[in-house]
């Protein structure tokens, strides 16, 4: 159990990480046009970037695959940027149905691009030979999973305060939050290692 719980509050931990911001972005960023009624989607969003981030990581920690961590490092705020940018280019209109596929493939791909970017740091505190790796990935990911509903379920609380207490129309709080997201992640991008080769 307590090797269970060692695994499970690293995965915690890299979510809530506050100096680690970005994943939390990215949720914000996912999960701004939705309400709690949405909550099966949410849920199937924010599973996705979980699956993503699991096989990521186990793809990199068995050497099946590798991505120069500058490259990662640039991808992730990009994701984040295309999904801020989606919210706030289609805020306020319909064919929501239509747009899920587009925002779950954002997903999953961060996850996976994520998970790679982590990948490193993880294979520096697994134990030994392949067999033992995939039950603390396991652990890992329900972590990730937990600390993405405790986000998801702040922001929707946040997101429901702001619309009925403050008179927020939907479209323009997803207009706020997605320009919010927008303006922190384009220095991000912009003060790249990459573009420093």
């Amino acid at each position: 159990m307590s090797e269970f719980l060692t695994y499970f509050n690293i995965g915690l931990h890299h979510v809530l990480d506050i100096n680690a911001y970005d994943h939390i972005l990215f949720l914000i960023a996912l999960v701004t046009p939705y309400a709690f009624k949405d909550w099966k989607q949410v849920f199937i969003l924010v599973s996705l970037f979980t699956v993503g981030h699991t096989l990521a990581l186990m793809l990199s920690v068995f050497g099946v695959v590798y991505i120069k961590p500058g490259l990662v490092e640039f991808l992730i705020p990009i994701t984040i940027l295309i999904t801020a940018l989606f919210h706030l280019f289609t805020a306020g209109k319909s064919g929501k149905q239509e747009s899920i596929a587009f925002v779950a493939l954002v997903t999953a791909f961060f996850g996976i691009i994520h998970g790679l970017g982590f990948s490193n740091y993880f294979k520096t505190i697994l134990p030994g030979s392949a067999s033992d790796k995939l039950v603390p990935l396991l652990e890992f990911a329900v972590g990730i999973e937990a600390a993405q509903i405790l986000i998801v379920v702040a922001v929707l609380i946040l997101s429901y305060v702001v619309q009925t207490f403050f008179r927020f129309s939907k479209r323009d709080w997803s207009l706020v939050m997605s320009a919010f997201v927008v303006g922190v992640v384009l220095p991000m991008i912009i003060n790249s290692e990459i573009w420093n080769r």
